[in-house]
């Protein structure tokens, strides 16, 4: 009998209407499981008590599922997780899973079950792809499988939310996240090089929003502040405010004082994605 791993974090898919917005629905999920799971697949659903809205999903919940996910030696396993930081999750189990040894499938919806959205068709999907398709990190979502390394949220509230840009493999150092401080900053005009100094002593590395194909403001400030904290152990990795394209060192003099202080190329890895390498990479 095959078996599937479902792994609930929580998530819109299995809310219901509360007094205050939705809210955790008890046994929303699970119900539906019951209506859509084929004759001989066996579950077992491994619910996150309490339910995590994923806004605050983060490094320890992505160490719990993968631990899950290495001890289950059934068919193939489903992440049940909100829209929000989808592509962090994603993200980050991709590159904690570069070989996975079955399909690990992401699923969630942007309207709960039950009313006529989108939800029972991506959970659909998700079953399907979890019994049937190869191994990876996959997102079933609005009708499509896509893999969720490079996955970015492009929609706040319509049905088809996410696209994936394609990424270059990567073999992580260590597959476990710890508790080093690292943030995603964003670049733009007129951004104080004190600000990101502050920033920047607060952290242990960062991924850094740059302009287009690799460029910065010209502020030797602020590429001194960039130096000093690469020199002192930061690391900082540059990716494109672009969705698609990536960074692209000479492309541009604008860029140069990015890579001469000691900046690392993205190339073009999504924020989440560049997040997650920095964080195994070393």
């Amino acid at each position: 009998m095959a078996g599937l791993l479902i792994i609930y974090t929580g998530g819109t898919i299995g809310m219901v209407a509360g007094p205050q917005g939705l809210q955790p629905g008890d046994g929303v999920l699970e119900a539906a499981l019951a209506d859509q799971v084929p004759d001989g697949v066996a579950i077992a659903v491994e619910r996150f008590v309490p339910l995590v809205d994923s806004a605050n999903v983060g490094p320890a919940d992505w160490n719990r599922m993968l631990d899950r996910i290495a001890a289950w030696q059934g068919r193939g396993v489903i992440v049940v997780h909100g829209t929000d930081t989808m592509a962090y999750t994603g993200a980050a189990l991709s590159t904690a899973l570069p070989n996975p040894a079955m399909p690990v499938v992401l699923c969630g919806s942007m309207v709960p079950l039950g009313q006529g959205g989108d939800a029972e068709g991506n959970l659909a999907l998700a079953l399907d792809t979890a019994l049937t398709g190869p191994p990876g990190v996959w997102l079933a979502f609005a009708g499509k499988v896509m893999a969720a390394a490079g996955l970015v949220k492009h929609d706040s509230h319509g049905a088809d939310a996410f696209r994936a840009q394609p990424q270059a493999p990567f073999v992580p150092a260590h597959q476990r996240f710890d508790d080093r401080r690292l943030a995603v900053l964003t670049l733009t005009p007129g951004l104080p090089a004190q600000a990101v100094a502050a920033m920047l002593g607060e952290l242990d590395g960062a991924v850094l929003r740059v302009f287009g194909a690799g460029t910065m403001m010209a502020d030797a400030a602020l590429e001194g502040v960039l130096r000093d904290a690469v020199a002192r152990g930061c690391r900082l990795r540059a990716v494109s405010q672009c969705e698609a394209g990536g960074v692209e060192p000479a492309a541009y003099a604008a860029g140069a004082g990015l890579w001469a202080a000691g900046v690392e190329n993205g190339g073009v890895e999504t924020p989440e994605l560049a997040l997650a390498r920095l964080w195994l990479s070393a």
